[in-house]
């Protein structure tokens, strides 16, 4: 589990106990069944990170919904691919790092609050956007918040090194990560794929 889980699961676990004493034994298992729930949602479970420093692991878990070319003209990343991985609330929501690099910058950009699943919700919802430089690249990593997901959060300050595969953060109940990558990574996964961050291989890099 990550350490996020504690400032949910004691309350809960606390009002569970405090409902026991006070004789409401069915309130208090509702509250030790959303115990439950949290300890599952804040899971970390341990990730076989490929070897190979030319590929690009997914950032998250979840399913692929978007795969576009970025505009020619948009910033350092145009004429790359911009995936879009959808968290739903029963995915592994902790972010871990694609490329091994230097966190370069991390931007918080308030917004709305769209279900995560639509496509507007990568240019309109509150998110924080990572830029990591690797050897040879740059590419950008945004966590973005959805409309039951209201925290975004990102352990990692600029100036870090990251290893890939490596956890950087966390989305907190249901989500999108977009990865927008350079023309020089070639991506290999489709809509409709599942994926598994740190060990789901979705690019590499050709140039």
């Amino acid at each position: 589990m990550t350490s996020d889980v504690y400032r949910f699961l004691i309350p809960i676990c606390a009002l569970a106990a405090l409902c026991l004493y006070w004789g409401l034994v069915a309130v208090a298992a509702v509250l030790l069944l959303l115990a439950v729930f949290v300890i599952y949602f804040f899971r970390n479970p341990a990730r076989e990170i490929p070897a190979g420093e030319h590929l690009v692991v997914s950032p998250a878990d979840g399913r692929v919904v978007r795969v576009e070319p970025i505009p020619q003209g948009d910033g350092e990343m145009s004429g790359g691919l911009s995936i879009s991985i959808f968290l739903n609330i029963f995915n592994v929501h902790v972010t871990r790092v694609p490329m091994s690099g230097e966190l370069e910058s991390v931007e918080y950009k308030r917004g709305r609050f769209k279900a995560a699943y639509d496509d507007e919700a990568s240019r309109v919802n509150e998110q924080n956007i990572l830029t990591i430089r690797g050897a040879r690249h740059r590419l950008i990593v945004k966590q973005i918040a959805g409309l039951i997901a209201r925290r975004v959060v990102c352990w990692k300050k600029p100036g870090c090194t990251l290893r890939r595969g490596e956890l950087f953060g966390l989305i907190r109940f249901g989500s999108r990560v977009d990865i927008l990558l350079p023309r020089e990574v070639r991506v290999l996964v489709s809509v409709g794929d599942r994926v598994k961050g740190g060990s789901s291989v979705i690019g590499e890099v050709v140039g």
